[in-house]
């Protein structure tokens, strides 16, 4: 049997960019749809699933990358006279392997010291914004069509039909002068226009993500971690802070909170507002705004996990705590369960009864002395220290007490139901 012929150096080289190529394209798509808030909702299990997929394809990554490594001096020795290239290629593997390491460290965040998590967050974000516009107007500069020779308009000497002979009057004929070239290439008009486009489409929403960003990493004036525009939230009179909540004892949010929501973002007024604990209990309690405030209230310091990878640390938190809810209320023996409502109608969770009474559980109303903003579940939202973010109930507006187990909003969509950090 013939030996098969190993393919020739430059094959393997387009073999490779192919396969890099497609599996950027995919990871991207794949990102964009993970990180777009109003795909949460619709995507549904769907979306455990395609951050495994999104996982598995970042890895298939490394396979590339080993692959090259035996090719890749020869192909910076071919590039040695051409700068723009071996630029190219530098700059594409920085984006490489700056995606599959930080993508590593969020992927095994859980077993990682926590902070690891929110810089490989930011590295991963940062070389998306820079990287995937790169790529675009490199895609469509490497068009086939964009690299074909262009067609002369004009020739200069055109071909006669018949050979003229030496001498002949018509080679004596001087040729009128050539059009002056034109300052611009239709290719230069084509890439010069795909970049601008590129950029004007995506400058606005990196500058505000780097708005952003720039934010988390100074102190908030209105409470570390959260946003300092104005609350929609109507709510009076305001809570008053207990001395260690104003006093920030935690020392201040090291981090910023990122808004999710499940549907649009709700809005609150004393007025209007209600809370209630209720169910499988011997004394229902329901209140409003006023009445809720006069509820005795705690401080606790704790860290805030998200499972999508980024973390907040040092918050400090002023609430009633839960067990003391349950206990004020007088849970029945038959209930095994506390299934928490958000006040935006769509979202609930469950906590076990042993999980609800942990010390750290937290009905929360102020966060480093402040009222917790609308955007990141103010008026009252619930804490759960120990567990991922999505158990934190926002808007919390009613408690229950049941006996069956209930499956809450993203555990319907593949989550796990005991979300410990």
């Amino acid at each position: 049997m013939a030996e098969r012929k190993k393919p020739g150096f430059g094959r393997q080289l387009a073999e490779l960019h192919r396969w890099n190529a497609w599996l950027v394209a995919f990871l991207a798509v794949s990102g964009l749809l993970l990180s777009w808030g109003a795909a949460r909702g619709w995507l549904g299990e769907g979306r455990v699933w395609l951050k495994q997929l999104h996982i598995y394809l970042g890895l298939l990554i490394a396979i590339l990358l080993v692959l090259y490594g035996p090719l890749m001096k020869r192909h910076l020795k071919q590039l040695r006279a051409r700068p723009r290239q071996r630029g190219n290629l530098t700059f594409v593997l920085v984006l490489l392997v700056g995606w599959l390491l930080s993508g590593i460290v969020l992927w095994q965040f859980r077993h990682l010291p926590p902070r690891w998590a929110n810089g490989a967050l930011l590295v991963h974000d940062l070389l998306t914004w820079i990287g995937l516009p790169y790529l675009v107007y490199h895609s469509v500069a490497r068009l086939r069509w964009m690299r074909q020779p262009e067609k002369r308009a004009v020739r200069v000497l055109e071909e006669s039909a018949e050979p003229m002979e030496k001498g002949s009057a018509a080679l004596r004929v001087p040729y009128p002068a050539a059009d002056p070239q034109a300052w611009m290439s239709r290719k230069q008009f084509i890439r010069w226009t795909a970049g601008a486009a590129i950029a004007a489409a995506v400058l606005p929403s990196f500058l505000r993500w780097t708005k952003g960003t720039w934010d988390s990493l100074a102190p908030s004036t209105t409470g570390g971690g959260m946003s300092d525009k104005a609350d929609p939230n109507r709510m009076l009179p305001a809570p008053e802070p207990l001395p260690d909540s104003a006093n920030v004892i935690g020392g201040g949010a090291e981090g910023r909170f990122r808004v999710y929501t499940v549907t649009a973002l709700p809005r609150f007024d004393s007025g209007s507002w209600t809370f209630a604990i209720d169910g499988l209990v011997d004394q229902p309690g329901h209140w409003n705004w006023e009445a809720f405030l006069q509820l005795e209230r705690t401080v606790q310091v704790s860290d805030f996990h998200c499972v999508t990878g980024w973390s907040v640390y040092h918050n400090t938190w002023e609430g009633i705590p839960l067990r003391q809810l349950l206990a004020a209320a007088g849970v029945k023996p038959e209930a095994r369960y506390v299934k928490f409502y958000s006040g935006d109608g769509e979202y609930t969770d469950t906590l076990s009864l042993e999980q609800a009474q942990m010390e750290d559980v937290m009905v929360a109303v102020l966060h480093d002395g402040k009222p917790i903003h609308r955007d990141y579940g103010g008026p009252v939202r619930l804490i759960v220290p120990k567990m991922y973010a999505y158990k934190s109930v926002k808007w919390l507006a009613r408690i229950e007490l049941i006996e069956k187990p209930h499956t809450g909003f993203w555990e319907q969509r593949g989550y796990d139901n005991d979300a410990w950090v």
